[in-house]
């Protein structure tokens, strides 16, 4: 175990004694965060901007969708269904791609990447479905179809299942949603290779789940399936497939940017109910189980930014053209277009706000008059290695922070490619460090900040040190070179 008496051990002889207090104080040098001056926060944008975002991707009609309770016995409705509305979405935007007349379209590489998110999707819905498994409280409250418990006898009309015998006696039924979208693009021939890897997918993610999706996947374990039409409602969601200005817009980048956009949207309805969950499974000291939701939302801020990439296959002098249609404009200098989204900001300072539940993970109080009181406990934690559970969980805090910079950053990089970087660098605030001033655009703002967990971070750098100390520069040489 690590002696965390590093005042009077972490001592370099290299370091003179100006002041008998710093003496037994360890010497670290820890870098001074760039600091922004009278700037307001970047997380904002005008009403008037969402209420037009809102509008243009018919949200209000998507969040009736997501928020209407059917099955009040099931705790894992809220999160699980907008997931499966984006993935209903997402094929739908596979027919949109391969329905598209243009003969420039890269038709190619839009179906290996819709291919890549729709796995991706399947990956985090799957994770989903496997918690409910492991809580005790939501297991066998989903709605779900057993024919395993009719042995195989369906009725004669509209069957939307499939039966087969394996090793003997053993029935196995896989059942066929009727409403959604992906048994249809599995009897299209431009789209049947990509429906049948789809699901195949679904068989091979869901193996570890109480149920299966219900969309026609083989079902070789013979689970029950989830009632996919009940719960996705995909009649009542492609009801809402058009935009409001289909009549008047003829651009063909219309359909994939309303339908992107609509994916995204309810991907971050998803993530706003897994913070939460986050936040009440912290308070109730259940860490093993958070720790697992915040490694989720770490995957859930990857997957926006995947989302997010799909603007790069947009055809330029199309998207450039919609984007003056639609009159798409920074409202002042300091605004960035994502901040138009009410739920990636929401989600975005949900996240950060974790930070204020460490000093509670922790047992500590934060002190009153800044001492390294958190730290200090946080390097306990690290090296006395009892509260594995913990560990995991403040590791999990911080894998999503890095998650949440790196999607602001490549979201930048994606505005530089698709606008132009002097739209993309149009978007500024004045900042000011030390002495000098400088420009700094407000996506930067969010990247650039500096990490949410301070304490978490110097008690890695201070033990960090100590390690070094101790091993006195006898480490491997190889590490040397």
């Amino acid at each position: 175990m690590v002696d965390l008496d590093w005042k009077a051990k972490m001592v370099s002889s290299d370091i003179p004694n100006k002041s008998p207090k710093l003496s037994n104080k360890l010497q670290v040098s820890i870098p001074t965060p760039f600091r922004f001056s009278n700037i307001s926060s970047p997380l904002s944008t005008s009403a008037s901007a969402s209420s037009a975002y809102d509008y243009y991707l018919r949200l209000p009609e998507l969040r009736k969708l997501w928020e209407t309770k059917e099955f009040p016995a099931w705790q894992n409705e809220r999160v699980l269904k907008p997931a499966l509305h984006a993935l209903e979405i997402t094929f739908r935007f596979i027919s949109i791609v391969l329905s598209d007349p243009r003969s420039y379209s890269n038709r190619r590489e839009w179906k290996r990447r819709l291919e890549s998110l729709t796995t991706s999707q399947i990956e985090l819905i799957a994770m989903l479905c496997e918690d409910e498994n492991e809580d005790k409280t939501a297991a066998g409250t989903a709605p779900i179809v057993d024919l395993t418990s009719s042995n195989g006898v369906l009725a004669r009309e509209s069957s939307s299942a499939e039966v087969w015998k394996l090793h003997g006696e053993t029935t196995v039924v896989s059942r066929t949603s009727k409403d959604s979208l992906l048994p249809r693009l599995a009897t299209w021939q431009k789209s049947e290779d990509a429906a049948q890897k789809i699901l195949y997918t679904i068989e091979c993610e869901m193996r570890r789940c109480p149920y299966t999706l219900g969309l026609g996947e083989p079902n070789l374990s013979g689970k029950p399936s989830l009632d996919y039409d009940a719960v996705c409602k995909p009649n009542d969601l492609h009801a809402l497939k058009r935009s409001p200005y289909d009549h008047c817009i003829e651009n063909h980048e219309n359909a994939t940017l309303f339908t992107t956009h609509q994916i995204l949207e309810s991907w971050i309805q998803t993530a706003k109910q897994v913070l939460k969950r986050i936040a009440s499974r912290i308070d109730t000291e259940i860490f093993e189980t958070a720790s697992s939701d915040c490694y989720l939302m770490e995957r859930i801020w990857k997957l926006l930014a995947e989302i997010e990439d799909l603007h790069l296959l947009m055809d330029p002098d199309d998207f450039l053209h919609l984007k003056s249609q639609l009159l798409i404009k920074p409202v002042n200098e300091t605004e960035a277009f994502c901040f138009r989204s009410k739920g990636l900001v929401e989600i975005t300072k949900m996240s950060k706000e974790l930070k204020h539940k460490v000093p509670f993970i922790l047992g500590v109080e934060v002190d009153p008059k800044g001492g390294p009181r958190i730290q200090e406990a946080a390097m306990r934690l690290y090296s006395e290695k009892q509260e594995g559970n913990k560990v995991f969980l403040v590791q999990a805090l911080q894998a999503i922070e890095g998650a949440l910079k790196r999607f602001f950053y490549g979201y930048k990089q994606v505005l530089v490619v698709v606008m132009g970087s002097l739209e993309a660098k149009g978007n500024r605030v004045v900042a000011g460090s030390g002495s000098g001033s400088g420009s700094v655009d407000s996506l930067s703002l969010v990247f650039l900040e500096p990490t949410y967990f301070p304490s978490l971070d110097a008690a890695k750098t201070f033990l960090g040190e100590f390690w070094n100390h101790e091993l006195g520069g006898s480490g491997l040489t190889r590490w040397k070179n």
